[in-house]
Order: structure tokens, then C-alpha cells, then sequence
């Protein structure tokens, strides 16, 4: 066994200002965290200048060097498809003169390894990052080269019929999202264009915008904050792992959240704007942050999950933000953007009969989507286990 930091030397990177815009637009691939996911494929989206790497902490570093993701992102490690530089979330390791011959798809797996072992404490919790120097003091294991050459042929091998049945069950999901739409198309379509009002129209007062709070006020015991991370389709998700913030008894009750609550992405990249979200339960009290608003509903006059499906759908959506303000990596809709959309508004009876449909014929994707995240993650949990299997001593 070898200790990590004498056979290598640790590069750490940074981020030029984004604010210059003659440091970004060409030069050297920069990437974060964001753009590795964790089976060590990089996705290359921004490109900084000459003049970017010099003004900055961060390190161009040869196609093929190893990365470790050490903080935000603890756990992911990737292989350089050509030079790059990257943030400072990332150690690059370059082998010392006298380090033996190795094969770096070797090592990048053997790291893939160990540092899920490092993510996860034998406590049963999770850390967020670790120091240079734990880094440094991971211990590696380099057989001769011919070696470490048959145990990466034999993983890839592996990795290459469990990536196949992956890609069958991505494709499954897409198809999915595809027949979700198509069942909302089918519903909202049956709607007469003269039934089409502005969503201001049934709403109880005003939009509210969320609360915004400095990391300073998060902390482990206060009052559960919502944020845009943590609905989807329609939906809050189910597991969702919400932070907490300190709040006085008055914020609590200015942005506490109630049932029968619409929540609005408000401030999001184009792809995610407007999604949003129907409160149908809390377990206790919940405010929203400021990139969404609230919208209280008359339900008189509409049934919250006919809104909500509505909005989800292609159709909704595009109304929604039809009117967005673009900005450089972010768009925007105000209060009046989502008054002003128009929303099919037939009679409640309508909506409800309309619902029950949808929400039958959805249940059934529901289930399979079910079953299909749940290959999913054992798909992952398996990739874990052919890497225990050629590296736990």
C-alpha cells in the first residue's frame, strides 16, 4: 500500500470572476463538480480565456490527469478527456518523477472506490468534504501494470452490460414523460379557447414572493424551508431533504406555507422556470425561499390540482413564461407575467371529473416509473459492488 501523496502531487483549482466577461467564452475547458456525474463522465460547458487562468487561482492541468472532487460533490472522480482547469472543489493529481508506471483508468476506479467509502462514515452519516491532506493520506494499492491493465478490462467489461441496461431504462423514462404529456395534452385540449382566463382571475389576493435569508440564519434546528430543488411535475418531492433557518414568529407567519398552496419557480435557468408545485400536506410548519412566490387559490372557482397539471404540462408552461426576462444563465417571470397567464377555467364539477381522468391514467406511469428508479438505483448500488469487488483489501 501506498500513501496517496507520495506518489502524487495535489493541484488545486478556482474559478476566474464571472462578473468579466473577458475571462469566459474560449480558451481552456473550466468545470465544477456540477459537470461529473458519478460514474466519472465529465460534460465540458464553459471554456476560460488566457487571460481568466491568470487572474485567478485556478490550474490547467494534461488530458488524461485524475480528479478528485473533494467538497461540494465529496465522492466523484473522473479521468480528463483533454487539458482543462477547474474549481477550487477539485484536486488534480500529478504523478511525482519518481512515481512507477500506472494506468490512470486504474486508478480513477480504485478512487471511485475508496472515496465512497471516505462519503460514508462507518457512523452511518455523510460527510461534505475532506481536507488536502486526507487526501494525501489515502492509501493505494498498484499492483505491476500488467495487472492493474487486467482488472481495468475486466471492470470496464462489467461497467459496459450494466451501462446497456441503464441506457434501456433511461430510455423507458423518457417514453414515460412522453405519455405524461400526452395524457395532459389530451385532457386540456378538450377545453374550449373561450374558457380560458387569466390566472389572476382566480386568485386570492396577490403572488407573494419567497423569503431569502443568508447562509449565516441556516442552522440544524429551525423552522423547514422549501426551495426550488425540492419540487418537480407537480409535486414536493416525497424524500426531499430540507434545510432549516432561524425565523422570528412574524416571518413564520408571512411566508408559511398552508394546504392548497400554488408555489412558482420564479427565478431559475429557462429549462426550470415556472415549474411548480401543489402543497397537499406538511408535516409541520414550512416556509418558501425567494426564487419562488406563493399563490393562494379560490377554490370556488378552481381545484388546485387541475392548475397544477395544467401548469406542468408543455402547453401551461410555455403560457407561464411566455413573457421571462433573460438574463446571462438565468430568466425570470414576475407576479404579473403569472397574473396575466391564461388558464382553462371550465366548471368545478368539470375540472374534477377532468382530474380523476388524468390522475388514472397517470397512476399506471406512476408505478412503472416506480419500479424503474428502483432498477435504477440498484444499477448504481451494483457499479459500487464490481468496484468493492476488485479493490476491498
Amino acid at each position: 500500500m501506498s500513501r496517496l501523496g507520495d506518489i502524487f502531487d495535489l493541484v488545486g483549482g478556482g474559478t476566474p470572476t464571472t462578473s468579466k466577461e473577458e475571462y469566459w467564452g474560449s480558451g481552456t475547458p473550466w468545470i465544477s463538480s456540477a459537470d461529473i456525474d458519478n460514474s466519472g463522465q465529465i460534460v465540458y460547458r464553459r471554456r476560460v480565456t488566457p487571460l481568466g487562468v491568470e487572474n485567478s487561482t485556478t490550474n490547467v492541468v494534461p488530458k488524461g490527469t485524475v480528479i478528485v472532487v473533494t467538497r461540494v460533490g465529496l465522492g466523484k472522480v473522473a479521468q480528463l478527456k483533454e487539458d482543462t482547469c477547474f474549481s477550487q472543489d477539485i484536486q488534480a493529481l500529478l504523478a511525482k518523477e519518481n512515481t512507477s508506471e500506472y494506468s490512470p483508468s486504474y486508478l480513477m476506479y480504485q478512487l471511485l472506490f475508496i472515496m465512497q467509502t471516505v462519503k460514508y462514515s462507518g457512523r452511518g452519516t455523510t460527510i461534505s468534504g475532506i481536507t488536502k491532506k486526507q487526501l494525501a493520506d489515502v492509501s493505494l494499492f498498484l499492483p505491476p501494470l500488467p495487472e492493474q491493465e487486467r482488472i481495468v478490462a475486466r471492470i470496464e467489461e462489467l461497467f459496459s452490460q450494466l451501462d446497456a441496461g441503464v441506457e434501456t431504462l433511461k430510455k423507458t423514462k423518457a417514453q414515460l414523460a412522453v405519455y405524461r404529456q400526452a395524457v395532459l395534452k389530451e385532457a386540456f385540449g378538450s377545453i374550449d379557447t373561450s374558457q380560458y382566463h387569466p390566472l389572476r382571475t382566480v386568485i386570492l389576493g396577490s403572488p407573494q414572493n419567497g423569503l431569502y435569508k443568508p447562509k449565516t440564519d441556516y442552522c440544524d434546528s429551525g423552522t423547514r424551508i422549501l426551495r426550488i430543488d425540492g419540487f418537480y411535475d407537480g409535486f414536493i418531492l416525497s424524500d426531499y431533504h430540507y434545510k432549516r433557518v432561524n425565523l422570528s414568529d412574524e416571518e413564520i407567519g408571512r411566508y408559511g406555507l398552508e394546504i392548497g398552496d400554488l408555489v412558482v419557480n420564479r427565478v431559475n435557468s429557462m429549462s426550470h422556470l415556472g415549474k411548480c408545485a401543489l402543497v397537499r400536506s406538511l408535516a409541520e410548519p414550512t416556509v418558501f425561499e425567494s426564487n419562488m412566490m406563493r399563490i393562494k387559490l379560490d377554490d370556488g372557482k378552481i381545484e388546485g390540482n387541475w392548475l397544477t397539471y395544467y401548469l406542468s404540462s408543455h402547453a401551461g408552461k410555455k403560457e407561464l413564461t411566455k413573457n421571462a426576462k433573460q438574463a446571462v444563465n438565468q430568466a425570470s417571470i414576475n407576479q404579473t407575467d403569472v397574473g396575466n397567464a391564461l388558464i382553462p377555467i371550465p366548471s368545478i364539477e368539470e375540472q374534477k371529473r377532468l382530474v380523476s381522468i388524468i390522475e388514472s391514467r397517470l397512476s399506471v406511469c406512476d408505478s412503472i416509473e416506480q419500479t424503474v428508479d428502483a432498477a435504477l438505483q440498484q444499477a448504481e448500488a451494483m457499479r459500487q459492488s464490481i468496484l468493492k469487488n476488485a479493490f476491498a483489501q
